[in-house]
Parts: structure tokens; sequence; C-alpha cells
């Protein structure tokens, strides 16, 4: 028998079934599984369309479809179908995102029309840990964020933006999108640094939290500081955190060739799990 297959923008009635699929790798999927339990499914609250691919009248995978395209739990013949459907509304996306394999088919579909891309970053590792290293001892001086520091954090947050993605956030809107995500995690308890004499030396956040994963990003230490350890003992601050107060499991996910990086990740305690891709327009 034939399988018969359709994809369709989901609603807010198929929450359950999303989230399911969504919970069946929380590690790989924080990211949206974060947003979909705050917004749930509606589009305007989500800041894009959750698309469903449909095998025999079920749910089997996911594509979400916002400032990232991000395919999620599918085989090749979802991702076409995604493709197809990518094709046909035209790129708004500034990144497609996801677990390696996935990612590279969609990208290799939708290239002839969406490309060239700015960048392609094929193999980015995805590590995790579920307990902090002993032999890394947190930096006592790495803290939350207040809300009254928001001025002293940005500047550090461009520089991380603009070293990491090669453009400024402060391009197109004046960086109003980007100051107010910034704003989001620090009134959320979720952005943390170090401060000395006025000026950022470390920075972290924990970009999306579930019950189950949390994923840090923007980890970034001051160029005059490099080379100093900090990374290490940030990093240690940051997941002992993670860990005691958000969830059982700490992810984020590296660039290849980050040598520096991927060694003291993994000297704090993180292990390589799978890979990411991402595209960068």
């Amino acid at each position: 028998m034939l399988t018969q297959t359709t994809t369709r923008v989901l609603e807010p009635s198929d929450l359950g079934a999303a989230l399911a699929i969504l919970e069946s790798e929380p590690v790989a999927n924080a990211f949206v599984t974060s947003r979909v339990q705050v917004a749930g499914l509606d589009p305007w609250r989500l800041g894009g369309e959750m698309w469903g691919w449909y095998a025999d009248g079920r749910l089997r995978s996911l594509c979400y479809a916002g400032a990232n395209l991000v395919p999620i739990c599918a085989g090749p013949e979802a991702v076409r179908a995604f493709a197809d459907r990518a094709r046909r509304a035209g790129r708004r996306c500034s990144s497609i995102v996801g677990p390696a394999e996935p990612t590279a088919l969609l990208w290799r579909l939708l290239e002839p029309g969406w490309g060239p891309a700015r960048e392609v970053r094929a193999n980015q590792p995805l590590m995790v840990t579920e307990s902090p290293s002993a032999d890394i001892a947190p930096d006592p001086l790495v803290r939350l964020i207040r809300k009254d520091e928001t001025d002293i954090l940005m500047p550090a947050c461009v520089a991380m933006f603009t070293e990491e993605v090669g453009i400024s956030p402060l391009a197109g809107d004046g960086g109003l999108l980007y100051q107010a995500r910034v704003a989001e995690l620090i009134g959320a308890g979720r952005s943390f640094a170090r401060i000395d004499d006025g000026k950022v030396v470390f920075k972290a956040e924990i970009g999306a939290a579930t019950t189950q994963a949390c994923q840090i990003q923007g980890v970034w230490v001051a160029p005059e500081h490099r080379g100093k350890g900090l990374s290490e003992t940030g990093m240690a601050a940051v997941l002992r955190y993670a860990l005691a107060d958000v969830a059982p499991i700490v992810s984020l996910y590296v660039n290849d060739y980050n040598a520096p990086a991927r060694k003291a990740y993994r000297r704090v305690g993180f292990r390589e799990t799978g890979t990411f891709m991402s595209v960068l327009f």
C-alpha cells in the first residue's frame, strides 16, 4: 500500500501532537520546544508557523518556519515536503538550522532558489552534560544580570553576536529586536556575566529552557581577557546554576573549527553527542 502523506500549517488544537514529537528528542529540539511551550501554535505568538507532515493521517514530523527554518524529527520524505512548501512561500528566514542530516538535505533542495548563503556551517558539534566536571571550580564572580545592568551588558552582547554571526545585530531595525531579546533573557533570569570595573569580562545565556533540557548560548569572553581560563570557570558557574535550577540536561552547539571552545567545554563536563548545521543568509 502507498503511504498517504500531506503537509499543513498546524493549529492550536494540534498542540498535544506537536509537543509529543518535540519532546521525543528533548535536547535537539530544546529551542523550538521552549517556544511552543510558552506560545502554543498560534503564529503571531509563536513568531512563525509550525508545519506538520502527516503520514497515513498521523503527525510524524515538524518544521518551524519563523526567523529560523528548523526541521524537527524529519526524515527525507518530510524534508522534501517542507522544502516544497518553503519554496512556494519564499525565503522569510535569516537562517536554516537543525540536526545536520535533515538540514543538509533541506539546504540542497532550497539552495537553487534561495542561494547563495552568506555562510554554511555544516559541522557544529552538539554537546551535552548532566553533571559538571569536578576539575573546574565555578567563577564566584559570575552571576545573574539585573535589569538595571542592561546597558552594561549590551555592548558585550553586540560584540558576541557580530563576532559569531558576522553581521551586527544593530543593522536593519537599529537593534530593537535584539535589544528586546537581551532584555527578555535578563528579565527571565537567564543572563549571566562577570562584570569587573563596570565592564563585562565573561557572559553567557540560557537561551532555551524546558523541564527536560536547556541550551546555553552567547558565550563570550572580552578579547583582552582571553587565554586566562575564564571561559571554563565562567561556564562552570552557569552550568551549576542551570543544572540546579533549570533542567537536568544542559546542551550547546559550537562551530567545529573553534577548537579552543570545544576543549574548554569538554573540560567543564560536556561531551559531543551529535551534529547541528546552520545556513546563514
